[in-house]
Order: structure tokens, then sequence, then C-alpha cells
């Protein structure tokens, strides 16, 4: 099919949503559009993207996907998109469930203690909403492992059964106790991976070359069951020695870098807390936030304040739903429209930023941009006026604000302010950027 899109070089890239395949190309004139609907797909043609809802679009995907790997040129360029339609491709699938999970976090912040008060913490209901709703994000790596398999051309259920085993009750009890543990003699670095990315998409990549590997060289009649076998025996030490603790090693070393950025103070501190208001939505899909919220911990236990991190964290979050507000502006699409309402509720009352990170700023990417310049201009607010948290509650909605309670009023009022600018910093960025 690659031929109906003209010369070979002529497709620049393919993405896939739940319910299209887009593909952008440099000439539009050289499309053979009548051979893609004799195909038996519909095509639709919008300035340099071909969007196309076929009979079985995963497979289409995985089909093309695999075809225009095989031929691109691994340029800084084209690794960078490559590197975005990988996270569009595993966490697009995942948004229906991070919007059932956001709207039980939003029930229960509303009808909760935190609000009007109608459901007690020890109420029944209030303890179902609550495990229901963190089970969307405790989970990830087994539904990331799945996406993330579908991505890479590997057997889906290898993909979560990679997940499960790095969030295995065992495994986090042996890191909660601190127990020393090996691998085939291999010294592992204990961490929790529930609720994390990074590990199960970096490992299910790996396992997808291992398994084809064994496919290949084992006899069809063995490799049913020592395939998958074989793969996981391989995987374990990579996944629990190597790829998962990468990103507490890249943390831990991120973590230390902008605490001492941030206290060397004047311009060093300005520029660090701008930095990370721009990054930290990364830092988040890292799975390293952690990390600094234990370090905001550890600093209001010391000295009762904190001027550096949660200077970033409110803006950063206030400009997922700017962000969302911005896309919703140029959106078209009533669908659309209706996904980016329930993204900004999903933050400012949920206080969950994923569904708007995923289903806007990946799909669209540039939104992204819209969403870094919100966190680095409402963080660079927060910075010049010295804001500072006396609390941390390590939440994206409008609780946030209660984080720089316990000072002056004014600096209360600059907290809600660095939070609003960061919003509709966001908001205008994206709608003068776009959604193409």
């Amino acid at each position: 099919m690659l031929e109906f899109f003209g010369d070979r070089e002529n497709i620049l890239r393919i993405c896939y949503h739940p319910f299209t395949i887009d593909i952008e190309v440099k000439d539009p004139a050289k499309i053979d559009l009548e051979s893609l609907r004799h195909e038996g797909h519909q095509v639709a043609l919008e300035d340099h993207w071909i969007q196309i809802i076929a009979k079985d679009n995963q497979a289409l995907y995985q089909e093309l996907d695999v075809a225009f790997h095989q031929r691109r040129k691994w340029t800084p360029k084209f690794i960078g998109q490559a590197i975005l339609d990988t996270f569009s491709s595993v966490l697009m699938p995942l948004i229906p469930m991070l919007m059932a999970a956001a709207m039980f976090k939003t029930v229960l912040s509303v009808l909760g203690p935190q609000m009007l008060n109608i459901l007690p913490e020890k109420d029944n209901l209030y303890t179902l909403f609550t495990f229901v709703g963190d089970a969307g994000f405790y989970f990830f790596p087994v539904v990331v492992g799945y996406t993330a398999a579908k991505k890479f051309h590997a057997t889906p259920v290898l993909g979560m059964f990679m997940g499960a085993v790095l969030i295995h009750p065992t495994l986090i009890e042996i890191v909660e106790k601190g127990y020393s543990m090996t691998v085939y003699g291999i010294p592992m670095i204990l961490q929790n991976y529930s609720g994390t990315i990074l590990p199960a998409l970096l490992s299910v990549w790996v396992l997808s070359y291992i398994e084809r590997f064994f496919k290949k060289i084992l006899p069809s009649s063995v490799e049913m069951v020592f395939a998958p076998f074989l793969t996981m025996v391989v995987m374990l030490p990579i996944a629990l020695c190597l790829l998962g603790p990468l990103g507490q090693i890249l943390g831990n070393g991120l973590c230390t870098i902008m605490l001492r950025l941030g206290n060397a103070g004047g311009v060093i501190a300005f520029l660090s807390i701008i930095a990370l208001g721009a990054l930290w939505q990364f830092i988040v899909i890292g799975g390293l936030h952690w990390l600094f919220i234990s370090s905001i911990y550890m600093i209001l236990a010391g000295t009762g304040h904190e001027n550096i991190i949660t200077c970033a964290i409110g803006a950063s979050s206030f400009a997922v739903g700017g962000m969302c507000l911005g896309a919703l502006l140029r959106l078209k699409n009533a669908e659309e429209k209706s996904l980016c309402v329930g993204y900004i509720i999903a933050q400012l009352i949920g206080a969950v930023t994923e569904p708007g990170v995923y289903g806007i700023g990946f799909r669209y990417k540039k939104p992204l941009i819209g969403l870094m310049a919100g966190g680095a201009v409402g963080a660079g607010y927060g910075a010049v006026v010295h804001l500072t948290a006396y609390n941390f509650l390590p939440v994206a909605s409008f609780l946030t604000f209660l984080n720089y309670m316990g000072g002056s009023t004014f600096n209360f009022i600059n907290g809600i302010a660095a939070c609003l600018i960061g919003f509709m910093a966001a908001a205008v960025v994206t709608y003068i950027v776009g959604v193409e």
C-alpha cells in the first residue's frame, strides 16, 4: 500500500489513533486516493494529512508501520518524531480508562471531606471510589505493557505479563522492606514501579526483539510453549536490573541537580524553576515525580517551607488545563471538544493531568509547546515573587492552592496567581500554535 502514496519517500510519518490512521505526506498530489478506496478503506485528504478508516485499523497500521520504519534513515529529527509517535500510540488507547478513573477522583473531591463533606472517609462508597480511582493509575505498567506490545508488534498478553511482573505484591514488599534481591546473581536496584510508564514501555520494546528472535529460531512444534518462556527468562534481568532502575538512576541525578541549582539563588535558581515548570509533566510521565515529591517532604520537615519545586508544580498542572482550553477553542469536531471539556474538569477538580497530556499533548504534538510555555511562565512568576509552600498536597487540582497557606496573605494570592497565569499562558500559546 505504500506505493499508493507516491514514491516511497513521500511519507513523513504514520500515526495511529483508536479510530483512524493519520499519514503525513510531503506532496499530496502524488496520492492515489482511488486505489486506496478500492482497497475498501474510507479515505480523507486534508492539507498534507491523509486520514484512513480501515476495516482493521490496528492490523493495517502495524503493516504500514513496519514497512515505513524499515526504510527510514534514523536522523535526529526522525528519532524525535518516532519517540513522540510511540508515546502517542501507547498512551492514546488508555484515555477511556484514565477518564473513568479521573471521574471517580473528581466525585470524591467534590463529595468528600475536602469540599462538601457529604461522604466521610470511613464511608463504604468513599472507600470504593478511592480504590477504583487509584486502580486506573496503579496498574499502569500492565496496561502500558499491552499497548506497547501492540505498538512494537509483540504478543499483547506477554506485554501485560511483563507489566504485571513489575508490580507483583512480592516485589513491592521486597522494595518497601528494603530486602536485598538478585536476579540470576545480578543485584537488583529496588524500586516500586506501580503507576509508572517508562519501565514497562522500555521493557516491552526490548521484549519484542527477544520474542521475535526465539520465534525465528525455535521449531514451530515447540514455539508456542518455549518462545514466551525463554523470552521472559531473558527479560527478567534486563527489566529488573537495567531498564527499570534506569529511570530511578536518572531521576536521582535529575533531582539532585535541580535542588542544587535552585538553592544556588539568583538567575540560576530562576532559570531552574522555569525549566522545572516547563518539564514537570514529562517528569511525571517518566514516573520520576515521586523523587521530587519525597524531596519536598524532606525539605518541609527540615525547614518548614519550600520554594523551588512546589513553585513549578502548580503552574505546570494548571498549564495542562490551559492547553486543553486552547485546543478546545481551535478544534471543530464536537466529540473532540467534549473530550477537551472532560480533560479540563479532570485537571481542575479531579487532580488528574494524564488524560489531557496524552489526549491533547501527545496526540496533536503542537499543544505540548503551549503546555511547556504555560508551565514556564507560571513558574517564572512564582520565582519572581518568591512563592513559598508551607505544606504540600500532591494534587494537581484547585486544592494545590492550599500548599501556599501558612505564610502571608500575599503569598497565598501569588500562589493562586501563578497557577492561573500558567493556565492562561498555556491556553493562549496552544491556541496560537494550533492542533494540526
